[in-house]
């Protein structure tokens, strides 16, 4: 670790395991003498880890229900929410991490909350009605007019500024380079534009939109899936798609939401990217965003009374077993140091593939490949910026980072204290379990380096602002939209129950990690339960 303290990598591992993620902050020393504190923390891949030994005690305590929902992300909390709404009340939910909300997970210190994960919510399209009544329950939607538009609390919607571009040595708005850019440039972005408006409206002949939300709507002719079988790069090549700023733009669209760059993902992922939301459930606000401080936890809170007192944090599944009229799951529980035998009527694995792989034996998950993320939070002095305004989100052009998000943007007071910013990074790779192996090898120096070289690009005194930096590492944060992964054998297969008694429900499922298709994929499977 930095700063000389006696503090080391065994040490860490060994506080993981122990439950306590959040490490005491470290101070850090610079060359010119300025200091500030630094931490690392992360989910729980030490103990996931174990589940390849698999060296737990034999079960000392039995817990019996009728369902039984393993993984507190979104598509698990998405299915108690449905059963509890459905009048079943007899389940129970097992979470390894000790919060819930997986990728939706949020932080806080003493001057702000803050995202450990997603940090947004697009309106959704007006076919998606499950998505729609989930907004009203949580009273982000009031309603609708007397016209049929939905009656939005702004509160929770985007203030101006929403992003600007660090781009030719200054800021502008919005994120598409406008300044300086040639009349070849600017033609090639609105014929770009213009056939993702094509895409957005395009249908097959059963009526079903080619990109849809969730995507398991989308229509499966053959000219659709074709675009499935190759890199969005080749596909904007074909088309003669090739100006820097305009591939800048995607594949840093690309890497924002599937954590990979144009390079690597599917022609149909990217193209789903710009034509999956049509913009057509409010005429007013078509491209406003649903926004918290805390980002997605803030959603997570809204299913917190479908599993109130049905519950387990930091218990940890590791083996099932299915019996003549019941299904057995063994869990680890971290704080009491104990194994439980949960016996259920049925059992939903709303955990990611790579975790299912380990618990069920001949089950083929090496078609998913799961993107690593770094997000970096960071405490900076009040005057950081002068009077210069920040966006909620902020990006540099050409950078190997997706920029940062300011997190006291939806604060109705005016910001007297410290300033809180989050910046994110995805590992864009060929090969993510090297990425992976990288980023869990980075030490306190390393990742603050990569960091603030990234962001003096647009802020070059920033250092002398810092108060602290946190730095959050996901290794496995979001399934890769590879070809062949969202329509493959391989993700159809993984959708299967087993013997019509254990489901499985994750948005790696749907070959994209959004909020919508991890909702859907709880639905989904809580309804095949029922």
């Amino acid at each position: 670790m930095k700063s000389g303290a006696k503090y080391s990598r065994k040490d860490f591992l060994r506080t993981i395991v122990l439950g306590s993620l959040f490490l005491p902050f470290l101070q850090y020393c610079d060359k010119k003498g300025k200091s500030f504190l630094l931490k690392i923390t992360g989910t729980n891949h030490v103990l996931g880890h174990r589940l390849w030994a698999k060296d737990f005690p034999e079960f000392s305590e039995e817990i019996h229900t009728k369902y039984l929902i393993v993984g507190g992300g979104i598509s698990g909390l998405s299915a108690c929410r449905f059963l509890n709404q459905n009048k079943e009340s007899n389940y129970l939910l097992l979470e390894m991490e000790n919060h819930l909300g997986g990728n939706s997970s949020g932080g806080q210190n003493k001057f702000s909350k803050f995202p450990l994960g997603a940090h947004y919510l697009p309106l959704p399209n007006k076919e998606n009605t499950e998505i729609i009544d989930f907004l009203k329950e949580c009273k982000i939607c009031l309603g609708e007019d007397e016209t049929g538009e939905p009656i939005l609390d702004e509160y929770q919607m985007t203030f101006p500024q929403q992003e600007r571009l660090f781009y030719k040595n200054s800021w502008q708005n919005d994120l598409v380079p406008q300044k300086g850019i040639s009349t070849d440039v600017q033609d090639e972005l609105k014929r770009f534009f213009a056939l993702m408006n094509e895409f957005r409206l395009k249908k097959d002949h059963q009526n079903k939109y080619w990109f849809a939300i969730p995507v398991e709507d989308s229509g499966r002719e053959e000219e659709v899936l074709k675009l499935e079988k190759i890199v969005f790069k080749d596909w904007l090549s074909q088309n003669d798609f090739k100006s820097e700023e305009l591939l800048w733009v995607l594949d840093y669209s690309c890497r924002d939401d599937y954590g990979l760059g144009i390079e690597y993902v599917s022609a149909w992922s990217g193209i789903h990217y710009f034509a999956g939301r049509k913009n057509n459930w409010s005429k007013k606000y078509k491209d406003q965003i649903f926004t918290w401080p805390e980002g997605n936890a803030r959603l997570v809170t809204h299913f917190s009374k479908h599993v109130e007192g049905k519950k387990m944090t930091q218990n940890l599944v590791f083996d099932v077993h299915l019996r003549e009229n019941h299904v057995e799951v063994l869990s680890f529980d971290i704080v009491q140091n104990k194994t439980k035998k949960i016996i259920a009527e049925k059992v939903l694995f709303a955990t990611p593939q790579f975790v299912n792989g380990r618990i069920f034996k001949n089950r083929n998950t090496e078609s998913f490949s799961y993107v690593p993320w770094l997000l970096t939070t960071i405490t900076l002095k009040n005057d950081f910026g002068g009077d210069e305004e920040l966006a909620w989100d902020n990006v540099i052009y050409g950078s190997e980072g997706l920029g940062y998000i300011y997190d006291q943007h939806q604060n109705i007071g005016q910001i007297t204290g410290e300033k809180v910013i989050t910046y994110y990074k995805s590992f864009s790779s060929d090969d993510c379990r090297k990425a992976r192996k990288k980023l869990y090898s980075m030490k306190e120096e390393q990742l603050r380096n990569m960091v603030l070289e990234d962001l003096k690009k647009a802020h070059p005194l920033i250092e002398e602002y810092i108060v602290e930096i946190q730095f959050h590492k996901i290794g496995h944060a979001m399934i890769a939209p590879v070809p062949n992964q969202i329509f493959g054998r391989e993700t159809e297969k993984a959708k299967m129950s087993i013997d019509n008694r254990i489901f499985f429900a994750h948005s790696d499922l749907s070959g994209i990690s959004i909020f919508e298709e991890a909702f859907y994929q709880g639905i989904r499977t809580a309804k095949e339960m029922l």
